[in-house]
């Protein structure tokens, strides 16, 4: 796990993130969020809330977004709280990213499962490419991080890129879908070996008709069963 920490609360932070407010389009979804608690409750908002504001903040930076002092701040305001309360909160869960990132955050699992199917090969694969872990590329694309589990051990090993899980990974995979990024392109999110979701490699061994339809197979199963309990 890297180490986490706040980016220094220096004037040249304050003057870029001190006057942070909604855009129109993201203070609408705000008020969709604090609607859902009861008044007085605001504080239950504060994880959305949090979320949003940092994806504004990707918007405006061409990144995958982080939370400066002054934007927490700015939701503790919304959410009445104390500043300290909402920084807790984005310090806490690793879905807040408290440093700037990349366009790319690249999120390499390396809990038990993973390790076990590979991440040393996912990480030499991104080492090979110039990613460093704690470190952002010069070039602003990717960011570099290794994480506790993100719970796709089925399809292990994998990564998280900003939104997308990229399972079932090996070096060779891996290192593409950084070349594709690169490029400009979408590579496929999900496994990259033939399954579907988390079913076997290629494709399910049992119940095979599930896999294509919503398919009904109790009369089968009463049928087989028919005079069991005489």
């Amino acid at each position: 796990m890297a180490e986490r920490h706040f980016a220094p609360d220096v004037p040249e932070l304050r003057e870029r993130w001190g006057s942070f407010a909604w855009t129109p389009a993201n203070a609408k979804r705000a008020a969709e969020f604090l609607a859902r608690y009861p008044e007085g409750r605001e504080q239950s908002a504060v994880i959305p809330l949090l979320d949003l504001a940092q994806r504004q903040v990707g918007e405006e930076t061409g990144t995958q977004g982080w939370l400066p002092i002054p934007v927490i701040e700015f939701v503790a305001a919304v959410c009445q709280i104390a500043p300290i309360r909402a920084m807790e909160v984005a310090s806490f869960y690793t879905m807040f990213n408290l440093t700037p990132v990349g366009k790319y955050h690249v999120q390499v699992c390396g809990t038990t499962p993973c390790m076990l199917r590979g991440s040393d090969d996912v990480l030499n694969a991104c080492a090979s490419r110039g990613l460093k872990k704690g470190y952002t590329t010069p070039d602003g694309l990717f960011t570099l991080t290794e994480v506790e589990c993100l719970g796709a051990c089925a399809n292990a090993p994998m990564v998280q890129i900003n939104d997308d899980n990229f399972e079932d990974l090996t070096a060779e995979s891996m290192g593409s879908i950084i070349d594709a990024l690169a490029r400009g392109e979408t590579p496929q999110p999900g496994p990259q070996i033939e399954r579907q979701t988390s079913a076997p490699e290629g494709g399910p061994t049992t119940l095979k008709k599930m896999a294509e339809r919503n398919y009904d197979y109790r009369g089968q199963w009463n049928a087989a069963h028919a005079g069991e309990g005489a």
